[in-house]
């Protein structure tokens, strides 16, 4: 691939405070957070217009700064995880170490590279991307000696690129989001020691919201941690972002609810039934084959007490829609959403903690390349607050990820820019997407694309 991106400079960024002994030294882990030791981390980055304070180089420095006011409040993103070998029994536990080692922070410039360069071709120009982001290509498990967050700030032409790849064990989507709204927020109000702060701090101590169900930290046998790190190699994919406007989903949720007879579909589960027979019907599978579509099901208020929303870990739970690839295509909008609506109304707080306990009994780690040809993957939520990162120059243009956990089928959604719109990066095969191009029942619903 050709080098896109020249790095300029790279620093750690640490707590801006030197007296780090009132923070809690160790977090421990808990199975949301363990199993995803062998995937990769997340890596999500928004696109500005210029700051025309990239002249003078200062908007970097001013980055820094607030980044470390930000670790401030997120110090364990400025720790490292830790491996503890338990002689007695021949098992193995994992912690996050707050010792302030630092977060990597890298200036690189784009040369020739514009905006339009990233908004205006068909598919997400990947080679471009891709050189946006910081530690690609590594998984969680080597936070034990890499940050377990990295931030890439890239110069285009007329734009910036600010990208953050976070150690998924530490964070989920949520914590994510959270870290960012609060970074952009202290950036943006930034003009002394005690900027005004609107964001709540994270939440830490996850042993305290456990109720004694498991005890922490975990031992996992080392014969179930797996022996080799190597990358999981994909074949050729291609990713496009479909968006859909305020007005195609209301068709879309007032479609699935007449067809079924009822009010009970959101917009959210109508879209996802929308893409889910979209893509299965041009993946062009056999009418018995049984498709699959898993959904990530955010759990901080399906706890008992619930979890805080500033909650700093993952809370997180992979819920599955099955059906024959004929009777799913046949079936209809409503039918497919109806399923969709059953699935997630019925992660109850009981499955949660049969989860929590069976992984401490067996554990099981994801890891790429397990998942076949039939399924779809959707993770993040349009409720995260993308567009709301204003770091003191405006509003970002646009939002993608990086190659962090990439396959056929995975689907990431996001809050469009538009109110009450919602974009959806599809990564799937090149024939899939060819035949979406040209399928008039699924395109009919989207809005402001290239098609």
């Amino acid at each position: 691939m050709t080098q896109i991106c020249r790095i300029i400079s790279t620093s750690t960024v640490r707590p801006l405070r030197e007296n780090i002994e009132h923070f809690a030294r160790r977090i421990e882990l808990t199975p949301f957070d363990l199993q995803l030791l062998f995937a990769d981390q997340i890596q999500k980055g928004l696109l500005f217009h210029k700051p025309a304070e990239t002249l003078s180089g200062h908007f970097v420095e001013h980055l820094k700064d607030s980044l470390s006011l930000t670790l401030n409040l997120f110090y364990p993103l400025a720790g490292r995880l830790s491996k503890v070998d338990n002689g007695d029994d021949d098992t193995v536990s994992f912690f996050i170490d707050c010792n302030s080692a630092g977060a990597t922070f890298l200036h690189a410039i784009a040369d020739g590279v514009s905006v339009a360069d990233v908004l205006e071709p068909v598919d997400v120009p990947d080679d471009v991307v891709y050189s946006f982001f910081p530690m690609n290509g590594a998984l969680n498990c080597e936070g034990i000696s890499k940050p377990l967050l990295a931030v890439q700030v890239t110069e285009l032409v007329d734009g910036v690129f600010i990208a953050c790849t976070m150690n998924h064990t530490a964070v989920d989507g949520k914590s994510f989001w959270h870290f960012f709204n609060t970074w952009s927020e202290i950036s943006r109000s930034h003009g002394g020691e005690k900027p005004a702060l609107v964001q709540v701090p994270p939440v830490f101590g996850r042993e305290n919201y456990l109720h004694g169900v498991i005890d922490l930290p975990i031992r996992i046998p080392s014969s179930l941690v797996p022996s080799s790190n190597a990358n999981f190699v994909p074949p050729r994919l291609q990713q496009r972002m479909f968006h859909f406007g305020k007005d195609e989903i209301a068709r879309l949720k007032a479609k699935a609810n007449a067809e079924i007879g009822t009010n009970k579909i959101s917009s959210l589960q109508a879209v996802l039934a929308h893409l889910w027979i979209s893509i299965t019907r041009n993946r062009l599978l056999n009418a018995d084959e049984e498709v699959t579509y898993c959904i990530l099901i955010g759990l901080r208020p399906r706890m008992v007490p619930p979890l805080p929303e500033e909650y700093l870990g993952n809370a997180v739970l992979l819920g599955e829609v099955k059906s024959l690839a004929g009777k799913l295509v046949e079936g209809g909008l409503g039918s497919a959403a109806r399923e969709i609506n059953k699935m997630i109304a019925s992660t109850a707080e009981e499955e949660v903690w049969k989860f929590l306990e069976d992984w401490t009994k067996s554990p099981r780690f994801k890891t790429l390349g397990r998942f076949p040809s039939n399924m779809l993957v959707t993770g993040s939520s349009p409720r995260f607050d993308v567009y709301g990162n204003d770091f003191g120059w405006g509003r970002p243009i646009a939002v993608r990820s990086g190659p962090g956990n990439k396959f056929d089928g995975k689907i990431t959604v996001f809050a469009g820019a538009e109110e009450g719109s919602i974009d959806f990066e599809a990564c799937l095969s090149p024939q899939t997407l060819e035949a979406m191009a040209d399928d008039a029942e699924f395109i009919q619903f989207l809005s402001g694309t290239n098609y």
